[in-house]
């Protein structure tokens, strides 16, 4: 014992020391507790003690490191490196936290869709419709899972000579958000954007779904410069991820109906289309020869009116004429009479009967 060597070191060699030794024995473990004293300090560094029932160990990391709200009281898992401290506390590094169990997860939404919907990322008036018919569609889901399947199967079903481009990313997990995020920057960044993105998701727990709402991820979808489809979940599961998006299906089946028109149904459409715009057309053409003949027959009651006036004045005019007609006056039993207006001349007289001469015996002026 007196031969052994026994390690001296300075404070800051021996502490440097423990933690690379926690560091060879541990790296970064996973920790189940509940929050407490949970505090931000000058909006950069996050404090709280992760406790259970008979111990208690406090956590430090930076505020960008949050992705979901916390408060005292939650259930969480924490991934994190042990160290000691240089006032020799021992602490925990926190790499990553997030809630588990129906409880914390419910109330860790509640927080941050409060937070979000003060900032508007939900509201209608942000939201873009979707294209009728998209030609190009992205889609943002583990090729693995089932909700995948359902989607493509009905999206060809329902039409066909849509291009898919397809990123294949984990939908759960810890890893699941920052893959999703990588992956709707990568098609908003594409020089021939797709005509709609897609993000599916199957069914699954509270714990399952928590991915999709990550901060970070729900800010993403609320910033694409291409409008966002999800389907994430059953009917009665809702994300902050479905409220920051354009539109949200209840499920990834029901998210490929509203993606894409049915065939069958265009068909349909288009063939009652064309009655209808045939009926209208034989409406026109009957409603133009209507209107040719009414226009047709006008024309002639307007040419009739015209003759017929022409033919009033003509009568009138004649009847003008006969008034001067000296026959027309003799007929009425006047005479005329032809001749010199003096004493011994020889005149004429006409009546309607007869034609006869005399002489004028006397002459005096009226």
């Amino acid at each position: 014992m007196e031969n052994e060597q026994i390690p001296q070191f300075s404070v800051s060699d021996f502490l440097a020391v423990v933690n690379q030794s926690l560091e060879v024995a541990f790296g970064s473990v996973y920790i189940e507790g509940e929050i407490a004293s949970f505090k931000v300090n000058h909006q950069k560094y996050v404090f709280f003690d992760l406790k259970d029932s008979t111990g208690s160990v406090g956590c430090f990391m930076t505020v960008w490191q949050l992705r979901m709200p916390l408060e005292d009281g939650m259930k969480v898992l924490v991934r994190a490196v042990p160290k000691v401290t240089p006032w020799g506390k021992f602490s925990l590094t926190v790499q990553e936290v997030r809630p588990i169990g129906e409880g914390s997860l419910k109330k860790s939404f509640e927080l941050l869709k409060e937070k979000l919907s003060k900032e508007g990322l939900f509201d209608d008036s942000r939201k873009r419709t979707l294209p009728e018919m998209p030609s190009v569609v992205a889609v943002i889901s583990s090729t693995a899972a089932a909700g995948y399947a359902d989607f493509m199967k009905i999206a060809n079903d329902r039409f066909g000579g849509v291009t898919f481009k397809v990123a294949n990313v984990q939908v759960q997990g810890s890893a699941a958000p920052e893959q999703i995020i990588k992956a709707l920057s990568y098609f908003n960044q594409l020089s021939d954007l797709p005509d709609v993105i897609v993000i599916i998701r199957g069914g699954g727990s509270a714990d399952d779904l928590s991915a999709f709402n990550d901060e970070p991820l729900v800010r993403a979808v609320a910033a694409s410069r291409v409008p966002v489809l999800t389907g994430i979940g059953h009917e009665t599961d809702e994300s902050l991820s479905d409220l920051a998006a354009d539109v949200a299906a209840v499920t990834p089946s029901n998210a490929a109906q509203l993606l894409l028109p049915d065939r069958a149904a265009i068909i349909d459409r288009l063939r009652t289309s064309q009655l209808s715009t045939l009926d209208k057309f034989e409406r026109v053409v009957d409603d133009t020869l209507e209107l040719a003949y009414q226009s047709r027959l006008n024309s002639v009651n307007s040419w009739l009116q015209r003759v017929q006036s022409g033919l009033q004045t003509i009568q009138l005019q004649r009847q003008q004429i006969d008034e001067y007609n000296p026959e027309v006056v003799l007929r009425r039993g006047y005479a005329m009479i032809f001749g010199q207006q003096s004493v011994g001349s020889m005149i004429s007289i006409i009546t309607k009967d007869a034609q006869m001469k005399a002489r004028i015996e006397s002459y005096e002026k009226r």
